[in-house]
């Protein structure tokens, strides 16, 4: 196998990771706290309004389940640039809305941009900071959920000065700033040629691939499910779009620092089970508390959800990387895991409104999640990183001579 290497230029890389990672949640975490406002003037109801999440989280496992043959055909860059572009275009599609088709049509679009980076930027990470994989994988989660505690803290915000709608639309200009570095300074390798190596037909019968993709579709319903209705939640309990907003920003954040600070703590060993293990065990408490005292203090509650969500989506992403030395491979891995696991996730937010329209509360969502948890605390026990090169079908042999870590080695 002939290894490609990134032209320099890592650094620009970076910053490229932040740009577009803080891009990539406004579009659903600023709907929340306007819920309200949106099924006032739109007429949606809260079945067709679960549609603003479910549809971008169902189009980004679809998407990104295409992306590796895209890689192929065009290369990271333009398919960065497209990502944006519909990114941007899904944003203005929301100035001056009329009806919940177009905001619904809008989140497509925004569920197609992210599926591209999503199917992209994983294979770059591992091939640009090969021995940086955690930190900056932490550091994508974590402006990923920054980005998200923005969008669900200042929108209700500008829209108190603005039309709503207005408001949603201004988030096409950071994702503008973000096209602007791509094109201005970051080096990127060419399109790759097909490689049956990397196929991912080879992977998706593997039951590890079904594995990893019950645990990120676990972990990211879990996000769909409190993103489209932390904050309906509570206003339904008494609370304004404002503060439902400030909760949905307090999960937001706590996902950002775990993001970062659970992927940084387990990087000195290659076993990452144990701060897996703290991040379900925090979500089980977040979500509990959600079910049983919603209102003795909700902020801890969302710090909790926020911590073990934002915690367990970084490291399944590096666990999955850690399983293939090979940064295609890898990120072929990381697309089937993404694909068919956002495709389960979404799942999540149509289920919750089903089960508030049975039962005219949230708490039904809250337990839903909870049973989900108790199956991942079991499926995460057989990551065992000794198993890893068996599991995706390496000999010892051959895990050894392509570096994937074997038994008592520690990565750097």
């Amino acid at each position: 196998m002939v290894k490609r290497h990134l032209p320099s230029g890592s650094g620009a890389l970076l910053v490229l990771v932040v740009l577009i990672g803080i891009n990539l949640r406004p579009f659903l975490t600023a709907i929340g706290p306007l819920a309200g406002q949106i099924d006032a003037q739109l007429g949606l109801g809260m079945d067709r309004l679960a549609w603003v999440t479910l549809l971008p989280l169902l189009l980004i496992g679809v998407g990104v389940l295409l992306t590796p043959a895209l890689l192929h055909k065009a290369g990271p860059r333009p398919l960065l640039g497209a990502a944006l572009l519909l990114l941007m275009l899904g944003s203005a599609l929301r100035l001056d809305l009329t009806s919940g088709a177009l905001l619904i049509a809008s989140a497509a679009l925004c569920g197609l941009g992210s599926a591209l980076v999503q199917g992209v930027l994983p294979g770059l990470i591992k091939e640009g900071f090969a021995q940086k994989v955690p930190l900056v994988m932490g550091i994508f989660s974590a402006c990923m959920m920054g980005g998200g505690a923005l969008g669900a803290v200042l929108t209700p915000r500008l829209a108190a000065h603005l039309d709503w709608s207005r408001a949603l639309a201004l988030w096409g200009l950071p994702v503008l700033l973000a096209l602007l570095w791509l094109a201005w300074r970051v080096p990127l390798p060419a399109a790759a040629p097909h490689s049956a190596e990397s196929g991912e037909q080879r992977l998706l019968p593997l039951p590890r691939t079904w594995l990893l993709i019950a645990c990120f579709g676990i972990i990211n319903s879990g996000y769909g499910i409190v993103v489209a209705w932390l904050a309906p939640a509570y206003l339904a309990l008494g609370w304004s779009a404002e503060q439902g907003g400030e909760l949905v920003a307090w999960l937001a954040l706590a996902q950002t620092a775990s993001g970062l600070g659970l992927p940084l703590l387990a990087a000195s060993r290659l076993d990452r089970r144990p701060w897996m293990a703290l991040a379900i065990a925090m979500q089980v408490a977040g979500f509990g508390g959600l079910w049983l005292a919603p209102q003795v203090a909700p902020i801890l509650w969302c710090l909790l959800c926020g911590a073990g969500l934002g915690g367990s989506f970084s490291l399944i992403m590096v666990m999955a990387l850690d399983h293939l030395p090979d940064p295609r491979r890898a990120g072929a891995l990381c697309a089937l895991m993404q694909g068919f696991g956002f495709m389960l996730a979404a799942t999540g937010p149509w289920v919750a409104a089903r089960l508030h329209h049975a039962s005219g509360d949230f708490a039904a969502a809250w337990q839903w999640q909870l049973g989900g948890l108790m199956l991942m605390s079991l499926l995460v026990l057989r990551l065992d990183p000794r198993h890893y090169p068996r599991a995706m079908g390496l000999a010892p042999s051959q895990a050894e001579h392509e570096g994937t870590p074997l038994p008592g080695n520690t990565p750097t």
